[in-house]
């Protein structure tokens, strides 16, 4: 499957641990990153500064569902699913 274009559900629903230009300790599930523009475009696409997990992420129907409403979902549940208790 390849990634929808505009969909931004992996730069928003997980986690990412790894700094990111402008997030420097990464971001929370749910939040916003700040390198996804306005069309849920990645701005660091393809350059070195993107965390490795991005990079290495590929969309698959398990994981991103039928459309960005579904994959916000889905990832949203897996972040929770796999949480380590604080």
């Amino acid at each position: 499957m390849e990634c929808r274009a505009g969909c931004g559900a992996c730069c928003i629903a997980p986690s990412i641990t790894s700094p990111i230009p402008g997030m420097p300790y990464g971001k929370p599930a749910g939040v916003r990153c700040l390198q996804l523009d306005a069309n849920n475009y990645c701005l660091i696409f393809g350059m070195s500064e993107r965390p490795a997990v991005c990079s290495t992420f590929h969309a698959d129907v398990e994981v991103c569902g039928n459309n960005a409403e579904q994959a916000i979902q889905l990832l949203g549940w897996l972040e929770q699913s796999t949480a380590v208790a604080p």
